[in-house]
């Protein structure tokens, strides 16, 4: 009894010092007093006060602790197995939203450009840009003369800094197409003298550079390809096995593939890695004037008065043939993998696709004629041009004009744009990468002969900047 006694005066003892402490208004001897009856309490029971103290003093961050004891206590093996697992459960899903969070995040930001990749492969990527352009404004194109005779090609480094051009007076000038002074030039070399520099003998007719800028190839009427470091214009290899001019060159997109094409009607593949040739295909009847490829391990040609196009494939050795020009095809152009435009000695532009053996679509005197009423011919299409997966193309002649066309839905139309005013042969053309220039190679004659001069016209490279119209006039003409 006494200690039960002892007890419930400890337990009212504390509870009289607390309440005297919160209120702190009563006198001083009985708070005395209530300070001793505290000592006789400790005195007689010690440890268990010691013990309820410490209780009240427990802070917040112990309870958990305990409640969590106590958790572990009642929970049996089989419950703690199953809230484990649902832990678990848990962080998986929540992994796998931040997961899919991430892939959503690389879908909107890369998805497109992919999307156009693929597209690109198939050939099926065709960007609508033709209906922004406008005729440019004669004041901003720029000549740049250099060469003696007339141009007969020329190439852009894929970056848009540089124009590498070539002539019948055997030289190669590198220009900077910003300042448009050139960078570099390599003249005519000079045949059989030991000591001077390695250099073209006889006229350049056809260039290519790779892809990713290293190389630079250029063939001429001398049956020979030089091979040029393009940023330091230095001679690096020269290849011999042409019989005849080489007239057509071009770099498979994304390697050092060489294919070369040649009046003696074949086709030949190179490693310029390797300083090697691969092999030969046969099947023009008669010499081939152009030759284009892009990434596909295949090229095309044109065939000059055989009259036809051909798709070569690499790899399976064969050729596919296509007709449907009247004359001479004298250049040729991949729109993308399965798309192309031809022009000949005919005046006819001819669009084709890889899967028919006929032109999509033709069009027949595509810059007018010429000559007496009795007697009238066509302009020829010396050049054309294509802005690669896009549906813009540009065909050049000798009528003093540069015209850019527009391709209709599905490849079944070739509609006029404009007309860009020039004077003498328009023998190349080249869109630049972004699409917001355009470089035409000029001369007095033709790139592959002289059959008449244009003495008013003038030797050299025109950059002719393309306008494009403001997103509020293109909205205005989508409506």
């Amino acid at each position: 009894m006494r200690i039960g006694e002892g007890r419930m005066a400890a337990a009212a003892g504390s509870f009289f010092i607390r309440k005297k402490r919160v209120a702190g208004g009563e006198g001083r001897g009985r708070k005395r007093k209530a300070e001793d009856g505290d000592e006789k309490v400790h005195n007689k029971l010690p440890v268990r006060m010691n013990e309820e103290i410490s209780s009240d003093s427990e802070t917040e961050s112990d309870r958990p602790n305990k409640d969590a004891e106590v958790l572990e206590i009642e929970e049996t093996a089989q419950e703690k197995k199953l809230r484990l697992a649902k832990l678990y459960l848990e962080q998986l899903q929540k992994e796998e939203e931040e997961k899919a969070d991430e892939e959503q995040f690389e879908r909107d930001l890369f998805g497109d450009r992919l999307e156009e990749e693929v597209l690109e492969q198939k050939g099926k990527l065709k960007r609508l840009l033709a209906k922004n352009y406008l005729p440019p404004d004669e004041s901003e194109i720029r000549l740049l003369r250099g060469h003696q005779l007339p141009v007969t090609c020329l190439v852009l480094s894929p970056d848009d800094k540089y124009i590498f051009s070539a002539s019948k007076d055997c030289s190669i000038i590198k220009w900077d197409v910003t300042s448009g002074k050139k960078v570099h030039t390599i003249h005519r070399g000079h045949k059989g003298a030991e000591g001077q520099q390695v250099g073209h003998t006889m006229h350049i007719l056809s260039m290519a550079i790779s892809s990713d800028s290293k190389y630079l190839a250029t063939g001429d009427r001398n049956k020979l390809i030089l091979i040029w470091n393009a940023a330091t214009c230095q001679h690096l290899y020269t290849f011999k096995g042409h019989k005849d001019a080489v007239s057509g060159l071009s770099f498979r997109k994304g390697t050092h593939q060489l294919y070369s094409a040649s009046h003696d009607r074949s086709v030949k593949v190179w490693n310029v890695d390797q300083n090697a040739y691969v092999e030969t295909m046969f099947g023009h009847q008669d010499v081939i004037t152009g030759l284009d490829s892009l990434s596909r391990e295949r090229c095309v040609t044109a065939g000059g008065r055989d009259r036809t196009v051909r798709v070569w494939k690499i790899v399976e050795e064969a050729q596919l043939v296509f007709h449907g020009h009247e004359s001479s095809i004298d250049c040729i152009q991949l729109m993308n993998e399965e798309y192309m435009i031809s022009g000949g000695d005919d005046g006819s532009l001819a669009l084709w696709t890889v899967t028919k053996k006929k032109p999509l679509v033709t069009v027949r005197k595509a810059h007018g004629i010429h000559g007496d009423p009795v007697i009238q011919q066509p302009y020829w299409i010396t050049s054309v041009a294509a802005l690669l997966n896009s549906d813009l193309i540009a065909s050049g002649s000798h009528n003093s004009k540069i015209r850019l066309w527009k391709c209709g839905e599905g490849f079944k139309t070739l509609e006029p744009l404009f007309d860009i005013p020039m004077v003498g042969f328009v023998n190349c053309l080249k869109f630049s990468s972004s699409g917001d220039f355009l470089v035409a190679g000029m001369g007095q004659e033709h790139r592959l002969g002289r059959w008449w001069r244009l003495k008013e016209a003038k030797n050299g490279i025109c950059i002719i900047p393309l306008k494009k119209s403001s997103p509020k006039q293109q909205s205005g003409d989508n409506k």
